[in-house]
């Protein structure tokens, strides 16, 4: 089992437990909005350290990132497997070709 795997079952395990126990159980019993927004946050906190090109700051960003998107995901029942197939089903297709065959809207 990978890190991220682990981190997911960590996470998803939260869902039920008491916001007072667990800072992801209190993330979560806030609502999908506010994982989102939480989840925004950090990217944006990212993208200034990669800006900034502070290697160790992007590196501690960008495991927030990664934190912030499980639990977002777990807030709306999606399931990193999926979002790894999904990945697996657009590897060697050109990102090109792969964006223009979205649908429009």
């Amino acid at each position: 089992m990978t890190t991220l795997e682990e981190l997911e079952r960590t996470i998803v395990s939260r869902k039920t437990a008491d916001p007072d126990s667990s800072w992801t159980a209190k993330l979560l019993a806030k609502g999908p909005e506010k994982c989102a927004e939480k989840f925004g946050e950090e990217a944006v906190e990212a993208i200034i350290e990669a800006v900034k090109g502070d290697k160790g700051g992007l590196t501690a960003e960008a495991a927030d990132v990664l934190y912030h998107l499980l639990v977002m995901l777990a807030a709306r029942d999606v399931a990193l497997d999926d979002v790894l197939a999904e990945l697996a089903r657009r590897q060697g297709t050109s990102g090109i070709a792969e964006k223009a065959a979205r649908p429009k809207g």
